[in-house]
């Protein structure tokens, strides 16, 4: 028995560890139950399986999109003021790089 501690902590340490060991064993059979009983279920509820189709017949061609990927275009007429001011914004930002 160690020195520093009393026999009380020594009572408490050992009822803990003997507690703990026996919190592991249940826990790993209630876990190995649990497993157990969710294979049986997987297993009574599976789908049957069906053979594989030697070959498996052609499908039909999808037909042809009528439209480009995406919307068209749109196109706005700027005026020249309109222009000027784009244009000083761009050189302002790109000066800023």
């Amino acid at each position: 028995m160690p020195v520093h501690l009393t026999p009380a902590q020594l009572t408490a340490l050992t009822v803990l560890a003997v507690a703990s060991v026996a919190w592991l064993l249940v826990l790993t059979r209630v876990l190995r139950r649990m497993r157990a009983r969710a294979e049986a279920h997987a297993a009574l509820h599976a789908f049957p399986v069906r053979p594989a189709m030697p070959t498996l017949p052609a499908l039909p061609a999808l037909p042809r999109q009528q439209q480009a990927a995406g919307p068209r275009r749109e196109t706005v007429e700027l005026t020249t003021a309109e222009e000027d001011a784009f244009a000083g914004l761009v050189r302002r930002l790109g000066d800023g790089r």
